[in-house]
């Protein structure tokens, strides 16, 4: 009889040791001793009429899929939300790689401020086009061209602005070479219109509103920017990758070769290894990037695993531990 009572006992005990362990997902907990539901994730998007709030949205709803706590915040985009992980106030937020950078190295834009040594990068997202866009009549068809021309490269210090004076730069040029004004690219292309202005420099998402207004009234060209140029720029701010504006997006007669610059998710310095590593296992899950591509078109088409380390890589940004063990993991990093 005893030995049946110690028998019982033994299985009772087995039973409850296996309630206890395994993966609680159920309940917001992930395997191991992290616990979802303890654990609150603000994402910073941008102004809600652009594309950083439904894409920045999305990674909130997947990140309370998983069993965190968390919200969107519409901000004013880059430099709000720099400033917002600096200060503590989000967890994630979606940025430009070039202002991120310009940030940690306090150049630029950032001149004269202390280095931001304490952003952390978590994952590469999608890029904003570098389009330098003339007309058919302006009889440009190469950045030298520009030369002598009346050339639109954005408002001061603006990122606009600061990939013309790089872009400039890599082909053996400076803004004395050209006729410069400093005009938004809204205005630039309101007086090519007029033929006040030959050339407006665009960063933005390919499909731009005012290169489309501007393809209705004339016949657009795209500036390329390739070569031993494209080379110079990308070695020596590594934030460029190589892009190509397909020739069917505005009507032109073929693809331009250019650089674009990433938008990237930085993270919270403060947020431990394995919240970061267990949220890039939920967003790089297929039903996590099936909720992300939902968002938008740029989004289903851009953010993958195998473009996670653009405009990351090899520039002076960190990332985060947690994102260098996930990476690590899938064979992306040594």
């Amino acid at each position: 009889m005893k030995k049946i009572i110690a028998l019982m006992m033994m299985i009772v005990m087995a039973l409850t040791v296996a309630a206890c362990g395994g993966d609680k997902k159920a309940d917001g907990k992930s395997a191991g001793k992290l616990d979802r539901s303890k654990e609150f994730i603000t994402v910073l998007t941008g102004p809600t009429s652009g594309i950083y709030f439904p894409i920045g949205g999305a990674f909130s709803k997947v990140v309370g899929e998983m069993g965190y706590k968390t919200s969107a915040t519409a901000t004013g985009a880059t430099a709000e939300n720099i400033n917002a992980i600096l200060t503590g106030k989000g967890e994630m937020a979606i940025a430009m790689s070039d202002s991120v950078i310009q940030a940690v190295e306090a150049f630029g834009a950032y001149q004269g401020k202390p280095k931001a040594e304490d952003l952390r990068a978590m994952m590469g997202l999608w890029p904003n086009v570098c389009q330098i866009v003339t007309t058919k009549d302006s009889g440009i068809t190469k950045f030298e061209d520009l030369k002598g021309k009346r050339v639109g490269v954005g408002a001061p210090n603006s990122g606009v602005e600061l990939n013309a004076r790089m872009m400039f730069e890599a082909h053996g040029m400076t803004y004395k070479d050209a006729k410069v004004d400093y005009l938004s690219y809204g205005e630039a292309i309101d007086q090519i219109k007029n033929g006040q202005c030959d050339v407006a420099f665009v960063t933005s998402g390919l499909g731009n509103a005012t290169i489309k207004e501007l393809g209705t009234a004339k016949e657009i060209v795209f500036v390329p920017v390739e070569g031993e140029a494209l080379k110079k720029l990308i070695a020596k701010y590594p934030f460029y990758v190589e892009w190509t504006i397909p020739k069917d997006v505005y009507g032109t007669q073929k693809d331009t070769t250019t650089a674009a610059v990433m938008n990237i998710m930085l993270v919270s310095k403060n947020l431990s290894d394995d919240v970061v590593y267990d949220l890039l296992s939920g967003i790089y899950d297929p039903k996590g990037l099936e909720v992300i591509g939902a968002s938008h078109a740029t989004a289903k088409r851009e953010i993958k695993l195998d473009t996670a380390l653009r405009g990351i890589q090899g520039t002076s940004v960190q990332l985060h531990p947690g994102a260098i063990k996930y990476y690590k993991e899938k064979g992306l990093l040594k």
